[in-house]
């Protein structure tokens, strides 16, 4: 690949001598005689590495490496000079260049020079590309469905998003509330910081007050130095904190100080800690009835809701189901290198048909498990876990004698392609108790 480097240099003798050493390299020059058209050129050309004389008609060099940066942050600017002076280096530096160099004495050390500058701006150019992947894979574009229930959640999202308010994600388990919450961060001015997740129900109350806040060496025996917390390592972030409502009553105290005034102190220290912090909780309780009953901090309460956001579970987005569904096949079919499977009607009717108790979570783990049973392209209904097929295995009676006895019936029938008179043979019943059990479970 050919970098491209732009020169901006008023003596036009000098900027074409300058170009044609870096041709040479095997470089692209683009040459430009004033600040003007050097930003415009950059404005249209994705440019690795500019060297701007200082003196210009238009514009003091060292002012023009902040426009620069505005332009292309990723951009490295050598400021070159005829009489430099420490002032004008310092401040060149403090704009953000890469150096700051005197023309004629320091002639050797440029093609070195734009080699090491174009090495940083590689990398910075990399990192935004991996930066604005992650992005994008968090945005709220990832957020997957056209129901009205999720365009009212995701709408209250957008308009939270660019503020530093807390936002309280409700809805039952499985329903999305950390892809929720990422997006949240992803498309605010934090985006560039940490998010940082905790989920509050997978610790006992020591361990995640020490994960949440830090500790000092010595707190507690094991404590043999000291540790940042969270609350730290999202330090002008996000930090999300999901099944909040798990947290005991002490620990909710020391979170209302942090939302509170942005402090807090370590266990085991004595001096307060300040952050710039973000929070975003998630539950699946009901926490203002939690409230009143006192389990849980009802001033808490009133601090995290400031924005809530009810997530809608999958029973309430029907016309969802099957495009979620596309997606994770599509998804987990690239990961075995399986291309061109589809689902038949009858797959997707049991799909629509499901209570979906899981949300998303159970419709991706269910998509993942097909594609790895799928011997053929076409997703036929029996590679669907047995559930989908007789509903009653999932209605919580499923160990009940009558249920299985029930769903047995139906399995031998099945496989009788429905002729009583085998399936009582092979029961070991006879014919009229064949009849009196489909009619007393409604077997049709």
């Amino acid at each position: 690949m050919q970098y491209p480097i732009l020169i901006i240099d008023d003596e036009k003798k000098l900027c074409s001598l300058l170009a044609r050493i870096i041709e040479l390299e095997g470089f692209t020059v683009f040459q430009a005689n004033t600040g003007k058209e050097g930003l415009k050129i950059l404005a249209s050309q994705e440019i690795y590495v500019v060297l701007s004389d200082v003196r210009l008609p238009d514009i003091n060099g060292v002012d023009l490496v902040k426009e620069i940066k505005q332009i292309r942050p990723y951009t490295e600017v050598i400021n070159l000079t005829a009489h430099g002076t420490i002032q004008d280096g310092v401040m060149a530096m403090r704009n953000g260049a890469f150096d700051y160099i005197t023309k004629g004495d320091d002639n050797d050390k440029i093609i070195p020079l734009v080699y090491k500058a174009l090495d940083k701006a590689k990398l910075q150019y990399r990192v935004g590309e991996l930066e604005s992947k992650v992005n994008k894979k968090h945005d709220f574009g990832s957020i997957l469905g056209q129901s009205k229930a999720i365009h009212i959640a995701v709408d209250l999202a957008r308009r939270v998003a660019g503020t530093d308010t807390t936002v309280l994600l409700l809805g039952e388990t499985g329903t999305g509330k950390e892809v929720f919450a990422q997006a949240i961060h992803y498309e605010s001015k934090r985006k560039i910081k940490p998010f940082v997740a905790i989920n509050c129900s997978g610790f006992n109350h020591e361990l995640l007050e020490s994960e949440l806040f830090g500790h000092k060496a010595g707190a507690f025996t094991g404590a043999t130095k000291d540790k940042k917390g969270l609350l730290e390592e999202a330090n002008e972030g996000t930090l999300f904190l999901d099944e909040i409502g798990e947290m005991s009553l002490d620990l909710q105290a020391k979170l209302l100080r942090v939302l509170e005034n942005q402090t807090f102190i370590k266990v085991g220290d004595t001096l307060t800690s300040k952050v710039n912090v973000r929070i975003i909780a998630a539950t699946n309780r009901d926490l203002k009835n939690e409230s009143e009953t006192g389990k849980f901090r009802l001033d808490l309460y009133y601090r995290l809701s400031v924005f809530s956001i009810e997530l809608p579970p999958l029973s309430q987005r029907k016309s969802d189901i099957l495009l979620i569904a596309k997606h994770y096949l599509k998804e987990f079919a690239g990961k075995v290198n399986r291309s061109g499977l589809t689902m038949d009607e009858t797959f997707e009717e049991l799909l629509l048909k499901h209570s979906w108790k899981g949300n998303i979570r159970e419709l991706k783990n269910v998509m993942e498990r097909v594609v790895i049973l799928a011997d053929e392209n076409l997703l036929s209904a029996n590679l669907l876990p047995y559930e989908f097929h007789y509903p009653e295995i999932g209605n919580g009676d499923s160990m009940k004698m009558e249920v299985i006895e029930k769903l047995h019936i139906i399995k031998v029938l099945k496989y009788t392609n429905g002729n009583k008179t085998e399936t009582a043979r092979l029961l070991g019943i006879g014919l009229t108790t064949l009849y009196r059990k489909m009619e007393d479970f409604k077997i049709v």
